[in-house]
C-alpha cells in the first residue's frame, strides 16, 4: 500500500500537478498544530526535492509564526477522483516576504492575485504515498473567487493595515514575522 521514497517521482510530479487542492500543516514545540488547505494556482514544484507555494492573505498567518521556530513542514494531496492516493510531502521550510530579496524572482512563477503574502519554499526530506481508498470521490466546479475580490476591493494599503491588524501575532501570540 504505501511507499515512501527521498524525492518527487515523475508519476507523483504529474499527480500533483493534477490536484486542485491540497493541505499544509506547521507546529511549533507548543500551542496549536496549523492544518490549511489551499487552492488556487499556487504550488509550483522547482526540482525532486523542492517547491514553493504562494500564500495570500488569510485570517490568520500560522505557518509563518511556525517555521520562525520550527521549519517542519508538511504538505498533502489526496485524490478525489480517479485512482485512489493520498501523497505527503515532508520537509523544511521558511517563508519569503517582498522585503526578501527572493521574493521578485519567486514571485514571478505564479500568476498575479491580490494580498499575496508570502511565497513559502520547501526542501523536501521524504515522499510518502498511502492508498487513499476511504477519500470520497468529489468533483471539482470551480475555483472560488471571493479572496480575490475581496482582496482587490481592499486595495494595498488596505491589505497592509489588514495585516497588521490580524496578521502580526499569530494565534497563539507568537511573531509571524511579516513585516521583517
Amino acid at each position: 500500500m504505501g511507499k515512501k521514497f527521498d524525492h518527487i517521482t515523475p508519476e507523483l510530479q504529474a499527480f500533483i500537478q493534477k490536484q486542485k487542492i491540497y493541505f499544509v500543516a506547521t507546529a511549533m514545540s507548543t500551542g496549536t498544530v496549523n492544518l490549511s488547505p489551499k487552492g488556487m494556482d499556487s504550488f509550483r514544484i522547482m526540482d525532486e526535492n523542492h517547491v514553493l507555494w504562494l500564500n495570500v492573505t488569510g485570517s490568520g498567518n500560522e505557518t509563518a509564526t511556525h517555521l520562525l521556530e520550527n521549519d517542519r513542514i508538511t504538505i498533502m494531496f489526496c485524490a478525489f477522483e480517479g485512482k485512489p492516493l493520498i501523497l505527503r510531502l515532508y520537509g523544511h521550510g521558511k517563508a519569503y516576504h517582498p522585503f526578501d530579496k527572493e521574493w521578485s524572482e519567486y514571485l514571478a512563477l505564479f500568476p498575479e492575485f491580490p494580498g499575496t503574502r508570502q511565497i513559502f519554499d520547501v526542501k523536501v526530506d521524504i515522499v510518502q504515498t498511502s492508498c487513499g481508498m476511504s477519500v470520497p470521490f468529489m468533483d471539482y466546479d470551480r475555483e472560488r473567487e471571493e479572496l480575490n475580490r475581496w482582496a482587490s476591493k481592499k486595495g494595498e494599503d488596505g491589505i497592509q493595515k489588514y495585516w497588521e491588524e490580524k496578521n502580526v501575532k499569530s494565534f497563539d501570540g507568537f511573531e509571524t514575522g511579516i513585516f521583517g
